[in-house]
């Protein structure tokens, strides 16, 4: 019977030290066995040092007082560089990871303390998914989560990582949160391939299903890390550029650095090949125009054809969004126009100012892209862009094209300030394209003397049609400028745009093409 203090302490301590290894010796020597760290042990390695607290270590499934404390999931709030975030970590060797009702009700805690302090939250995912002995009480916890992540979306970041077997309901939650990352022995899947075999007959394999570059290509995963390390540093580098909250501001690092053309900058003056059908590397100008050539790459594992990530101008963040002229030459299509529109959106929900850096031909034609919905998807990337009220500034660098010259942040959608290179060509289409729709007849009436005469048309057009100037006189590019003035040309420009607000008319929400 425990009746004097030091019984009470002895009790607690014992009660504690169970409970930071809740799971069977079975299962944490199968987890042990697998090379997979602890849910505490998880948690320690994303947060700082000692920062961690945890909330409902003694919390237990009701029902049988034998059941293991915690309930498969660790919970608690920590920092990660000093800033305050929320954290939850699945326990695989307590049923499985899977959710119960004291498990339910710790996350959603969680969750709920992340709205009223206003700090990120992050869940580290390695679950089984419903608790099958727990029928409609797993479910229904489930289900608790989808107000909170509604309540939560918009106002405060919310990540995922996914590690180990991800399915059914430990799928869903991640799904709703902002950004998904993925180790890539980890699989996502609403239902696995033994049932899948049971009910239709289909044989698939686990990787095929769910593995993590395959649920990255299905659009369901924004970064593939190679471990739990990669992942958590992926994840720290990320909230860097992210404010705590909607309501903040995010860090301001190194601000002023550079403040004059360096030697960097003038390499700009001859990135360009002087062939406007050779390809250069975006990312060779991304990271000279930016602070410290930092370079937050998101989705940098799909859609290769479109670059989107996090930069530093002045010390603040910015969101970029570059075409890849290495990749289709940069044009666009219905998997690049999504990944776009992903991040136009995270962007503006955070206050992030926009840059975009234009060199595209325009839209990928093709019957297959008109039949997985390139019109509509397309739609829904240029609808984010005049959605946006962020600062938004563009650099033609080279072809802006057709539809891709709009969608690319063009002035007429409501870009603040737009600036051209030299090297731009602006114009509905490329000039041997516009040559031989527009002087087809003539051409053939050359004969021999066809080719050509088509050379110099297409010279002419270049010269005098897709020029920047002719875009420059008509107001529709604010400035031309030296390549190598760009870096410093986009701090004047936001801080400039320091102060923008824009009023938007009082509706229920906005109706996107879906």
């Amino acid at each position: 019977m425990v009746t004097t203090t030091a019984d009470k302490l002895a009790e607690l301590r014992e009660k504690l030290d169970k409970a930071r290894e809740p799971g069977s010796p079975r299962a944490i020597e199968r987890r042990q066995a697998a090379g997979r760290p602890s849910a505490r042990a998880r948690i320690e390695s994303l947060l700082d040092p000692g920062s961690f607290q945890e909330i409902g270590a003694l919390a237990k499934s009701p029902g049988n007082a034998d059941n293991p404390f915690g309930d498969g999931v660790v919970t608690g709030h920590g920092t990660i560089e000093g800033r305050p975030v929320a954290v939850f970590s699945h326990d695989q060797t307590v049923f499985g990871g899977s959710i119960g009702e004291a498990f339910g009700r710790k996350v959603v805690a969680t969750m709920e303390h992340a709205a009223k302090v206003g700090c990120p939250m992050i869940g580290i995912n390695d679950s089984g998914g419903a608790r099958v002995q727990d029928a409609v009480t797993s479910l229904a916890w489930y289900a608790e989560m989808g107000p909170r992540h509604a309540q939560l979306v918009g106002v405060v970041p919310q990540i995922s990582i996914m590690l180990g077997n991800c399915a059914g309901g430990a799928v869903y939650s991640p799904i709703n949160t902002d950004v998904v990352v993925a180790t890539a022995e980890s699989h996502m899947f609403v239902t696995g391939p033994e049932v899948i075999r049971s009910v239709t007959g289909e044989d698939i394999t686990l990787e095929e299903l769910g593995g993590a570059y395959q649920q990255l290509k299905n659009g369901n995963v924004h970064h593939v890390a190679k471990d739990e390390a990669e992942a958590f540093a992926w994840v720290r580098e990320y909230l860097s550029y992210m404010p705590s909250n909607a309501f903040e501001q995010p860090p301001v690092i190194n601000p002023g650095l550079e403040p004059e053309v360096t030697d960097s900058d003038l390499g700009l003056d001859a990135i360009i090949p002087d062939s406007d059908n050779s390809g250069y590397d975006m990312h060779d100008i991304i990271v000279r125009i930016f602070d410290d050539g930092a370079f937050h790459e998101m989705a940098g594992q799909t859609a290769n054809n479109v670059i989107t990530g996090f930069a530093r101008i002045d010390g603040s963040p910015v969101g970029v969004v570059a075409n890849q002229p290495m990749f289709l030459s940069g044009a666009l299509d219905a998997e690049a126009a999504d990944k776009a529109t992903r991040f136009v959106r995270l962007c503006n929900v955070y206050s992030i100012p926009l840059v975009f850096l234009v060199d595209t031909p325009g839209f990928l034609p093709g019957a297959e892209q008109e039949r997985i919905g390139v019109i509509r998807r397309g739609g829904r990337f240029l609808f984010s862009f005049v959605e946006a009220t962020v600062p938004k500034v563009t650099v033609v660098i080279r072809k802006a094209y057709g539809g891709g010259y709009a969608v690319m942040g063009c002035k007429q959608l409501g870009a603040d300030l737009n600036f051209a290179w030299p090297t731009a060509r602006i114009a509905v289409m490329g000039a041997e394209g516009a040559v031989t729709l527009l002087r087809k007849r003539e051409i053939e009436a050359a004969g021999e003397k066809g080719e050509e005469l088509k050379a110099q048309l297409i010279k002419m057009y270049n010269e005098f049609i897709a020029t920047p100037y002719v875009a420059a006189e008509r107001g529709y590019i604010d400035g031309v400028i030296e390549p190598s003035s760009t870096r410093l040309e986009l701090r004047k420009a936001f801080r400039l745009l320091r102060d923008k607000r824009v009023i938007e008319p009082q509706r229920k929400h906005k109706l996107m093409p879906v």
